[in-house]
């Protein structure tokens, strides 16, 4: 796959759920998602903030909190991808939507997890018809997306039932899980009759789909292995009649977009973040975070684009940038908006929104995490700043201690102090954060499940960390929770997916 772009113009350990500095002020609620509509997206909005409403959930009714024992959840597959929640107008039952490995969607009722409908949408692909990958067998992993307007779910599926595993889009009502008519479109075809190349054997759909102007944007890696000549890719999908609009592709070979939030939506434009490419001795678009349109066209200017200036060092050690979606954020005070992007290199990046840097010009650069970042991060507001949460091995405490857990990093708009650790907490397992509030800012709570470690459900005060949620018994266990899961909140629950079973939790009402 060899394209040519215009030259991009380059600018210049103990425990320790530490107490939060006292960030003073009272900013706006942002990025916060109430729970009894329609949630659409991964991590609840467009923005990925991870920030829900539940004005029940507390600090102190958070202890209430208890799997529902009643709740069927059966499916068929693993689960890689976040369930979403579609309440149609008008109805008093809402439906938890949940794709699998195995190539089936599921509409189930959210109040009884019984299946209301089921779509098969191809067979999946076996690890050894892959060049290399960890994912067997291969169907559904990237977390879907609603367009509420229309009823619709839009996602990728491989396929490999009629020969060569193949990339398909798939648009299907959300009423009966019928497919709409137009769909399915083969990516490969779609590209190739534009001049572009697209493997998709080699190729994988890990991202989350995002929804801009009316389009869908489909992110696309490649796989555990980082074999064969793949590229980071977003695919544009219009959908009314279905056509592909074309696609951003990186011009070094590899660089794929692999964080679980894929996409990230702020001022009408997309936001993402590149992993490493191969053989690149110019810059070729590695180790990136970018911002394109809804046109997807390459950048050409460099307030459209960062990368650290030990890009090709990142390269070479395959510490990718692209681990993580980059997170907008409003901080209360700051003269421009920002943009918070975190590496496998542990470091975490903050930006001018309006002027990314181009090469090396980041606002500052923060050491959240003595090993690797890859995981999809929760933004809420404390006081004066806004606090992101993460999961990492080795992840940054205030007391210059480093745990296997999640911690949150402040970001504040004073200059000399933009970016330090607030807190730190010790967990078991790889879940993804998200945090609920009261009211978009109030008494946050940090939750996430100990995915391919205790495979439970924890909780922590969102200004300290204090874990004030660890299950309250064995009967509140999971199982089958693979890495990155993450929670979504809605009709008063915790949806949680995992290998053939989505589990549910109630909330205090």
């Amino acid at each position: 796959m060899k394209l040519r772009f215009l030259a991009l113009l380059l600018a210049a350990a103990p425990a320790c759920g530490a107490t939060a500095p006292d960030f003073g002020g009272t900013p706006p609620a942002f990025g916060a998602t109430p729970t009894d509509t329609t949630v659409a997206f991964y991590h609840g909005a467009p923005d990925r903030a991870g920030n829900y409403i539940v004005p029940s959930l507390n600090w102190q009714s958070a202890g209430t909190v208890r799997r529902d024992q009643m709740f069927d959840g059966r499916v068929e597959g693993h689960i890689y991808a976040q369930p979403l929640y579609w309440h149609p107008p008008g109805s008093g039952h809402g439906l938890v939507i949940a794709a699998t490995e195995s190539d089936f969607v599921y509409a189930l009722d959210a109040a009884t997890g019984h299946v209301v409908w089921r779509t098969t949408v191809g067979h999946p692909a076996p690890r050894e018809a892959l060049p290399c990958g960890d994912i067997d067998p291969l169907g559904i992993t990237g977390t879907p997306v609603i367009d509420a307007t229309s009823g619709a779910v839009y996602f990728d599926a491989m396929d490999a039932g009629r020969g060569p595993p193949r990339h398909l889009l798939y648009g299907l009502r959300l009423a009966d899980g019928s497919v709409l008519p137009g769909f399915p479109i083969d990516v490969a075809a779609g590209l190739g009759a534009r001049g572009i190349g697209f493997d998709p054997a080699a190729q994988n759909q890990r991202g989350a789909l995002a929804l801009l102007h009316g389009r869908v944007f489909v992110p696309f890696s490649g796989h555990f292995g980082d074999c064969n000549d793949y590229h980071g890719a977003i695919v544009g999908l219009g959908v009314d009649p279905p056509h592909l609009l074309g696609a951003w592709i990186t011009r070094a070979s590899k660089g794929g977009i692999w964080a679980p939030a894929g996409l990230s939506e702020a001022d009408g434009s997309l936001y993402f973040a590149t992993g490493n490419t191969e053989g690149a001795r110019d810059w070729g678009d590695g180790e990136g975070v970018f911002r394109v349109g809804p046109d997807l066209a390459h950048p050409v200017d460099a307030r459209d684009v960062f990368a650290p200036s030990n890009w090709k060092q990142l390269d070479d050690d395959d510490l990718d940038i692209g681990g993580v979606t980059p997170l907008p954020l409003a901080v209360p005070g700051s003269p421009s908006p920002l943009l918070l992007a975190l590496g496998k290199d542990g470091k975490a990046y903050l930006l001018d929104r309006a002027s990314l840097g181009g090469i090396g010009g980041a606002l500052a650069v923060r050491t959240a995490a003595r090993g690797v970042i890859i995981t999809a991060a929760a933004a809420y507001p404390v006081r004066a700043a806004v606090l992101v949460a993460y999961q990492a091995r080795g992840a940054a405490c205030p007391n210059g201690a480093y745990v296997a857990g999640i911690a949150a990093l402040a970001v504040t708009a004073e200059t000399g102090n933009r970016l330090y650790p607030a807190w730190c907490t010790r967990m078991d397992g790889r879940g993804a954060p998200i945090v609920t509030t009261t009211d978009g800012r109030s008494e946050p709570i940090v939750w996430a499940v100990g995915a391919e470690g205790d495979d439970r459900l924890h909780g922590f005060r969102g200004d300290t960390g204090e874990e004030i949620y660890a299950g309250a018994g064995s009967e509140d266990g999971m199982s089958g929770l693979r890495h990155f899961a993450t929670i979504l909140v809605a009709a008063g629950r915790f949806y949680i997916a995992g290998d053939g079973r989505i589990f549910a939790f109630e909330l205090p009402r």
